[in-house]
């Protein structure tokens, strides 16, 4: 379990945008929360980000994560600033995601002209979660628990919430031997 941060992000969203796959006037994936668990400690990061392009969230956006304008007005950082506090965290250990959040990332990097700084180490844990599962979809982050009958209890579109329930989700794979370590990275 050493050497495992677990991610998830929420970006700004609108409705219809999914399927539109960000593709409207103005639509940009941009980072608004970051949520970051470590496998072998347990320690937690949880961060809010300042969208640069879309500043005013939308009402979709806050009804469907919580995180209010008045949030990330009072504690949100600057994108750049977010990402080394991710790196920072992650030191020494390899990134894992369940999805597209390493593309988001990157997409958030080119938006601010920052470095992505997980080249060697990012992953996507889907298509090992999706075996894991017998799932022929993939399985949001936010539903991740209830997928392998753990509690859970974590407020869905919360960027720290889904990285807990995928960490929940590891570690119970790890303990009954349905995945390696290896399997991880």
């Amino acid at each position: 379990m050493a050497g495992i941060v677990v991610y998830d992000l929420e970006y700004t969203t609108w409705e219809g945008a999914r399927e539109r796959q960000w593709s409207g006037p103005g639509e940009h994936r941009e980072v608004v929360q970051v949520g970051a668990v470590r496998l072998d400690s347990g320690a937690e990061l949880s961060l809010l980000i300042k969208p640069r392009r879309n500043p005013a969230l939308s009402a979709y956006f806050s009804g469907l994560t919580g995180i209010t304008q008045d949030q990330v007005d009072r504690d949100g950082l600057d994108f750049p600033e977010a990402l080394g506090r991710l790196a920072d965290f992650a030191a020494g250990a390899d990134l894992a995601s369940n999805g597209a959040d390493e593309g988001v990332l990157r997409e958030n990097c080119a938006l601010t002209g920052c470095a992505f700084p997980f080249e060697a180490c990012c992953h996507d844990l889907s298509p090992l979660l999706m075996k894991a599962a017998g799932a022929q979809a993939h399985i949001y982050s936010c539903e991740m628990a209830a997928a392998f009958g753990l509690s859970a209890d974590q407020r869905a579109h919360d960027a720290l919430g889904d990285a807990r329930q995928v960490a929940q989700v590891l570690r119970h794979l790890l303990k009954t031997g349905r995945v390696r370590p290896s399997d991880l990275v």
